[in-house]
């Protein structure tokens, strides 16, 4: 089982971070993460940190001399403890710190700040958030990730920036691989990445959102490390390297509140970008739809559903094809893990906000199974390989006035484990 800092190693496999990661629902911070993708390649600092912080923050024994609060009991005391308006904005900051053999040390923050537009509770709760790493071996990050409305929710702008290099696994394409613990990766790819997406939506009825939608995405310096004992494989498309810039339009229907935690609504995205050889090394087509589903159906307990189809056409470079995997859609399995032209997943999440246990109204959980295949083309029968995943997690209601939980999950698939770390519901 391997950490990663933020859990973003996943969007780190090079790719079409599909839209579901950039909708509202998932652009949270993380804390840190195992990831699937190999057994013993990191190890688990950041908790450790965490726990020092606590530690330092409520056992300091310089607290008998001075009875001023320090710093850190102070910024944990107004965390867990939420004594903030409803209306204020809430900022809160995390280092991580991570060890891989491809990385050596890597040490980052990750900050994160939700607010209501001119402090207006009717508004939906905007975000901005972020990620800076560097590691010992030259390697760096930076991540900027931002939902944003508007007073009234007359706009809604979404985006995201990644500047970053890092070694990425690949594992192929397509699904005629065999599941099972003992698959590896067949390379290591370094690479220089620069990705800036945006979506400027204009509502015009009460949850109807419409506007232009811009993905630039440079794929640079590329180089493929094959495994010594990996069989020999044929080079994807873009194995040199990629400008893509695409240019295209999203229709979304969002009832959704609290994107951070929904206990009731519907959210709907259909999404095109076109990227024109004029702008463009590659000539191609995505098309993006994520529809999800939001119940209360008792008190406290929220039934979620989600489906997710990624569809590609013309020459796609082998970083912006449908990805299977990641922190939201598909736990378990590395993002990447499989990858086409074509990719279709869906996932059921039952909630249970908090628990009925007496004692404390801060601690929830959740049960959770996935299903998703990638394909080159869009036959019913092209699909008849699935992935599975499923597991289950716990919840700590971080920001109480604000109903947003931090979630700890374990994800289990034929090839192994993940446990995630996040502000934020996987969706």
């Amino acid at each position: 089982m391997s950490l990663t800092p933020w859990c973003k190693v996943f969007p780190r496999i090079f790719g079409h971070e599909r839209l579901v990661s950039h909708a509202p629902h998932s652009t949270y911070p993380h804390f840190l993460s195992f990831s699937p993708a190999g057994k013993g390649e990191r190890s688990f600092y950041g908790v450790f940190l965490l726990q020092t912080a606590l530690f330092l923050a409520f056992s300091n024994p310089l607290q008998a001399q001075d009875s001023r609060p320090n710093f850190a009991k102070r910024y944990l005391n107004g965390i867990f403890n939420d004594t903030t308006d409803i209306r204020q904005p809430q900022f809160i900051i995390y280092p991580t710190l991570a060890f891989a053999p491809e990385t050596s040390w890597e040490i980052g923050v990750s900050p994160l700040y939700v607010y209501y537009a001119r402090r207006d509770t009717s508004n939906r709760l905007s975000e901005i958030n972020g990620f800076a790493f560097v590691t010992l071996e030259n390697q760096y990050g930076l991540w900027l990730d931002h939902a944003n409305y508007t007073h009234e929710n007359k706009w809604f702008f979404l985006g995201s920036l990644r500047v970053q290099t890092f070694p990425l696994k690949y594992f192929g394409i397509g699904m005629d691989v065999p599941l099972g613990p003992e698959n590896k990766h067949l390379a290591i790819v370094d690479a220089n990445q620069i990705q800036f997406k945006e979506r400027v939506l204009r509502k015009v009825s009460e949850n109807f959102f419409v506007g232009p939608e811009f993905d630039f995405q440079r794929f640079s310096s590329v180089r493929f490390l094959d495994r010594p004992e990996a069989p020999a494989f044929e080079r994807p498309q873009g194995d040199a390297g990629s400008t893509n810039f695409g240019i295209g339009w999203g229709l979304v229907w969002d009832e959704r509140h609290n994107v951070l935690n929904v206990r009731h609504g519907n959210f709907h995205e259909l999404a095109y970008l076109r990227y024109h050889p004029a702008l463009s090394t590659f000539d191609f087509h995505t098309v993006i739809s994520d529809n999800r589903i939001f119940r209360t159906l008792r008190p406290n307990q929220v039934l979620a559903i989600q489906a997710l189809g990624v569809f590609n056409a013309g020459e796609v470079p082998f970083n912006q094809l449908g990805l299977l995997g990641g922190e939201s859609l598909m736990r378990g399995y590395y993002l990447g893990r499989f990858r086409d032209k074509h990719y279709l997943a869906g996932q059921v999440e039952y909630r249970f906000l908090p628990l009925p246990l007496g004692f404390t109204k801060r601690l929830g959980a959740a049960v959770f199974a996935g299903a998703g295949s990638v394909a080159p083309r869009l036959r019913p029968e092209a699909f008849t390989k699935l992935a599975y995943s499923g597991g289950a997690g716990l919840r700590f209601l971080l920001f109480p006035k604000k109903d947003i939980y931090t979630r700890l999950d374990y994800a289990r698939t034929p090839e192994g484990s993940g446990v995630y770390f996040f502000i934020g519901e996987a969706f």
